[in-house]
């Protein structure tokens, strides 16, 4: 799989984002045991780059109530040109389920949502068991599952080790 390249974009405002984007870096490398992810802020590179992934990971945090981070808002119309068809894509976001408890994770939804008519194939799903919110735009349709992984540093920062080695994990089973 020498051959295999992801490209891992994000937004981050506080460096929570940027910490789970670095942390999921690290871990995809050492299970594939050789450097395949190449991290991007979104802030200084155009999305426009990710289109030259076959493997895309967006990360995106939501703020306030419900609404996307501020270097995700400024390119938001970038997403919706974005040429993914045949791409396979995985989401992470970070959110507060308890201070904004009715809009857990709700940029994440916005983020798949606006992917999803692009033709690109989205994985990394993430069950929703362990969490405690009221409301969430990220869930699938049968609200079983986020449309990615879910992190919350602020509640929850002693699961994200966890929560991010076993996602990548799940990444890895769903890419072979």
């Amino acid at each position: 799989m020498s051959s295999l390249s992801i490209g891992l974009f994000y937004g981050s405002t506080t460096c929570y984002t940027e910490m789970a984007a670095e942390k999921i870096q690290a871990q995809l490398n050492a299970l594939f045991d050789e450097q395949v992810v190449s991290m991007y802020n979104i802030q200084e590179t155009p999305l426009k780059h990710a289109e030259q992934f076959d493997i895309i990971i967006f990360g995106i945090s939501t703020w306030d109530f419900g609404e996307l981070q501020e270097d995700w808002e400024s390119c938001w119309e970038d997403v919706y040109k974005l040429e993914l068809r045949g791409k396979t894509i995985a989401l992470f976001g970070l959110g507060d389920q308890i201070g904004y408890t009715d809009w857990f994770q709700d940029a994440l939804g916005m983020l798949h949502d606006a992917l999803l008519p692009l033709e690109c194939k989205i994985i990394g799903y993430w069950p929703n068991q362990g969490y405690e919110f009221a409301e969430s735009k990220a869930l699938t349709e049968d609200k079983s599952h986020f449309v990615g992984l879910s992190l919350d540093d602020e509640n929850q920062y002693d699961l994200t080790e966890e929560r991010i080695h076993s996602w990548c994990l799940q990444l890895l089973e769903e890419l072979s």
